[in-house]
């Protein structure tokens, strides 16, 4: 008698609880899209002739990636990531750190401004952040090439300005800031078997690490973008043999190897979407340009992040093995 009693109200608890969660994760979801679509309106908003949306939004992407990733960063989750170091802001020789009255910025010659209208330069306000950033960038003109120069005066590096305008032109081709879909880089169609396979030796060439989660498979099999990219990288590397490195929107460069061959079309610079075929699966590599066989065929895959310093290597099975499970629920 006492479980029957307790039965109903244990069961009325597991309700609640259920849709508490529910409730929860549907707030998660509707927050990040709030958020997106915030962002894309303050980017729209201030948008220049000079530097369209996509540039701004390429920006501010780019000092959010290495925000997560540098312990010197602080991490901004506002909806600008973006901040104007202090002495260009307020001017050098202006004593007033966080300066933000517009006639005493001018006055220093500093490079903040009010871009609301509301009297004030407010370094950490996005609207004037934004606002400031676009006439910094659009100083030298329209194009891509001008924009290109500009950045590359502001950030002082060529690998950042190649990372900006990367997510630049998945921005601009897409018409969104919202890239962040992956699929398996295997059609689940295809038999294939990978178990993670990182750091583990390797002796051709020199003792080195595996950097990256080896998929077995046949001959032929397609290869496929996992994400939303422009191909940095295609040819022949005689550790790899036939191989395609993606730059996706997080400063992220997924590397594809061991290829029997590409698919037609396929070229650098081209821009790719989940589920765009690039190669095939074979067992290339290992040697002069042609060399195959040395080894059963399977893709090599690899993941590579830009910090802003340098690129390094990490454990792609994770990621590989929560999107074949996301794959398999479809």
């Amino acid at each position: 008698m006492r479980h029957a009693i307790w039965l109903p109200a244990y069961l009325l608890l597991l309700s609640v609880l259920f849709v508490s969660i529910v409730r929860a994760e549907d707030s998660g979801e509707e927050t990040e899209q709030s958020i997106a679509e915030e962002r894309m309106n303050l980017y729209m908003t201030y948008e220049t002739p000079s530097v369209p949306w996509h540039t701004l939004a390429a920006i501010d992407r780019y000092e959010r990636n290495i925000q997560r990733v540098r312990n010197d960063l602080e991490e901004i989750e506002g909806p600008v990531a973006f901040r104007f170091e202090e002495e260009f802001w307020a001017g050098a020789p202006n004593p007033e750190h966080g300066e933000s009255d517009p006639a005493a910025i001018e006055f220093f010659e500093g490079g903040g401004m009010d871009g609301n209208g509301d009297g004030k330069a407010d370094p950490e306000d996005p609207e004037d952040i934004l606002f400031t950033l676009a006439n910094t960038i659009g100083i030298n003109g329209g194009d891509a090439q001008d924009r290109r120069l500009a950045l590359y005066e502001f950030f002082g590096s060529e690998e950042a300005v190649r990372q900006i305008m990367t997510i630049d032109e998945l921005f601009r081709s897409f018409g969104t800031i919202e890239l962040d879909t992956h699929v398996f880089p295997l059609p689940k169609t295809h038999h294939y078997t990978y178990r993670s396979t990182w750091g583990a030796r390797r002796g051709w060439g020199g003792r080195r690490m595996h950097e990256g989660t080896d998929l077995f498979a046949s001959y032929g099999v397609p290869v496929r973008s996992v994400t939303y990219g422009v191909i940095e990288m295609k040819g022949w590397n005689e550790f790899g043999g036939w191989r395609v490195g993606i730059r996706d929107a997080h400063n992220v460069y997924h590397y594809y190897a061991h290829l029997s061959g590409f698919e037609k079309g396929i070229e650098e610079g081209q821009v790719v979407e989940p589920g765009t075929v690039v190669g095939y699966v074979g067992s290339s590599g290992y040697g002069k340009e042609g060399t195959s066989g040395k080894f059963p065929p399977h893709l090599h895959y690899g993941m590579y992040k830009f910090d802003g310093r340098s690129e390094w290597a990490f454990d792609p099975y994770p990621s590989l093995n929560r999107w074949e499970q996301e794959e398999k629920k479809k």
